[in-house]
């Protein structure tokens, strides 16, 4: 067998052609098959004709043409229809891919819920009194349950049931929870405290009704849990004796923190000062013993000694008894011996971690002008220095993770579990700002206006130019 090879058009693609016969011999071609290397065959049989070889060369050409051409039609076609449809399925993706994405959620500003102070996420939340509520956390002031949904009245921004609040102008008092009543002219006499957001009837500054001396708080009386009761007639609510720091060893820890403080400010004490914690009549009377010195505050909480004295000092944490008062406890005479401006620094024992250390670092200011040479300043100026470096300690405490991790090791010896130990955290961040605002808040000329005096010299001008300012003229710069 032959093979006849053809030219087909332009491009020179060469189709085989399988030839059976002899000259002269007629040929017909069958429907072309793809051969094993991608060219088309055909296959030529004998079959009686008229034409001879070069018409049918000729019409074989012809017809091979005629088919290239077609096929290039058919197959430029479906290449076009392709391109359109994926054209077209990349247009169809993208438009379902925009009709299932969502819009971004709207963020907004005021989404911290108005009771428990938490971020609201996109969980239900109601909008009531100009602020934003978790369900569970819009409740009525007076009884407690929830209001969602139910009739209330609104009084004194706060939410009432209408079956647990008929008189709308009297609030409820926080240790008994009866309504306080009116006096003669029909007014509400009532005391509340600033900052814990709580109102008493006048009756309970007079009555014995424990307050904290710490907090502040007045004691609730329809709950078990009763305040501690110091053996010097002082009450301490259970949350502030979480970090309460009840004997002199047990403060060195915070000592050394505070003189870290100091030095960090450039500020370092060389001399060695003792540290002393004390019962309440210990300080008064060295307080009495001491010939100089401002003391202004209606009770001493913290002494700064330039005289040698002899001071009983407190030298073993003392028990809690059953009836959450204090038991066995031991104390020991200390004599202060006098070796340079400052004979020690006293501080009542009892209160607070925050507390005790914000006292420490007033009264080692005071120390440390005393040391530098700072003699005869006013009060304002004295106590308002020394309130501002209180300040800047507790801010200190409040802003930094390190002041919750010296927190907890200095209430290790506190009986509580971790569960506590994490209530009492946050609450004690709740009571350093508490701290803070008395300090802010003080309505005394030293303490409070001789605070903001020093404070606003030292936010303007830097605590080094304020002290070298004082130095020189014994006031702050304005």
């Amino acid at each position: 067998m032959d093979w006849i090879k053809i030219l087909e058009g332009s491009g020179h693609k060469i189709s085989e052609v399988q030839y059976n016969g002899k000259d002269g011999d007629c040929i017909i071609w069958e429907e072309p098959s793809i051969s094993e290397h991608g060219r088309m065959k055909f296959t030529l049989q004998d079959e009686p004709t008229d034409f001879d070889d070069q018409d049918i060369a000729v019409a074989i050409v012809r017809s091979l043409e005629d088919y290239e051409a077609e096929e290039d039609k058919k197959l430029k076609k479906l290449v076009d229809n392709e391109s359109q449809l994926e054209e077209d399925e990349q247009l169809a993706k993208a438009l379902q891919e925009s009709l299932n994405m969502e819009p971004p959620p709207r963020r907004e500003s005021n989404r911290i819920c108005a009771r428990c102070n938490l971020e609201i996420g996109h969980e239900r939340h109601l909008r009531r009194m100009g602020a934003v509520w978790h369900p569970e956390c819009f409740r009525c002031h007076a009884c407690g349950l929830r209001i969602f949904d139910l009739e209330f009245s609104v009084s004194g921004n706060r939410p009432y049931h209408e079956s647990c609040y008929k008189d709308q102008n009297h609030p409820r008092c926080n240790v008994c929870k009866n309504f306080i009543p009116s006096n003669a002219a029909g007014e509400t006499e009532y005391r509340a405290h600033p900052f814990w957001m709580q109102a008493y009837c006048p009756s309970h500054e007079h009555d014995g009704t424990p307050r904290c001396c710490s907090c502040e708080r007045t004691e609730v009386r329809d709950i078990s849990i009763r305040y501690l009761s110091l053996d010097d007639g002082r009450k301490l609510c259970l949350e502030c004796l979480g970090s309460a720091i009840m004997d002199t060893l047990e403060c060195q820890p915070l000592y050394l923190e505070i003189q870290e403080f100091y030095e960090g400010l450039n500020m370092k004490v060389e001399q060695q000062i003792p540290l002393l914690l004390v019962e309440r009549q210990a300080l008064n009377e060295a307080m009495e013993g001491e010939k100089s010195g401002h003391h202004l505050l209606p009770e001493t909480r913290g002494l700064c000694l330039s005289e040698e004295q002899t001071v009983s000092t407190i030298s073993r944490r003392p028990r809690i008894s059953t009836g959450y008062r204090i038991i066995n406890m031991m104390t020991e005479p200390c004599r202060l011996v006098r070796r340079c401006e400052v004979t020690a620094i006293l501080i009542l024992y009892g209160l607070p971690r925050l507390l005790t250390g914000t006292i420490l670092a007033h009264e080692m200011m005071h120390a440390w002008l005393k040391l530098k040479g700072y003699r005869n300043l006013s009060q304002d100026v004295e106590e308002g220095i020394c309130q501002v470096l209180a300040y800047m300690w507790l801010e200190s405490q409040i802003h930094s993770s390190s002041g919750n991790n010296v927190s907890s090791a200095s209430t290790s010896s506190s009986s509580s579990s971790t569960s506590e130990k994490g209530a009492r955290s946050q609450f004690e961040k709740k009571l350093g700002e508490f701290f803070k605002d008395q300090i802010e808040t003080d309505s005394s000329p030293a303490y409070g206006d001789g605070f903001r005096a020093g404070n606003q010299a030292v936010q303007k001008y830097g605590l080094k130019s304020t002290l070298d300012h004082i130095r020189l003229t014994g006031s702050f710069p304005y």
